[in-house]
């Protein structure tokens, strides 16, 4: 599943860098319906931001799109070098890292992390 989800993330992200898309048309259905960015508003533009080297541009845009952008290029290789390997290392560090995320501690600093993300992407008028 994970694969897939990369993969349509890597269509949409070339579909989105090569082609001419109006400003009005927003994928967002959080945008669309409440005219409020979601906390993933402007990832994809952070991503292609990334992409053409504008690191600080991006950061400032949407800092999750950093984050999006390293899962969706390692984590196909590490997934494909399992399947040919015959190793199950990356479900092994999932699991680790699911029961890491469910510790409340550490889920409180991850769940403020998107509210500021939020209140960012609210603040910028994204």
């Amino acid at each position: 599943m994970l694969l897939i989800a990369c993969l349509a993330g890597f269509i949409y992200l070339f579909y989105n860098i090569h082609t001419l898309q109006s400003q009005t048309f927003r994928v967002c259905i959080i945008k669309n319906v409440t005219s409020y960015p979601c906390p993933s508003c402007g990832i994809t533009r952070a991503v292609t931001l990334l992409l053409q080297g504008r690191i600080i541009e991006s950061l400032l845009l949407n800092p999750f799109g950093i984050v999006v952008a390293i899962i969706m290029t390692i984590f196909p290789i590490w997934i494909l070098t399992d399947i040919f390997l015959k190793k199950e290392t990356f479900y092994f560090w999932y699991k680790k890292t699911e029961a890491t995320i469910r510790k409340p501690a550490i889920a409180l600093i991850l769940i403020l992390l998107v509210l500021f993300n939020w209140i960012w992407n609210i603040y910028k008028h994204l």
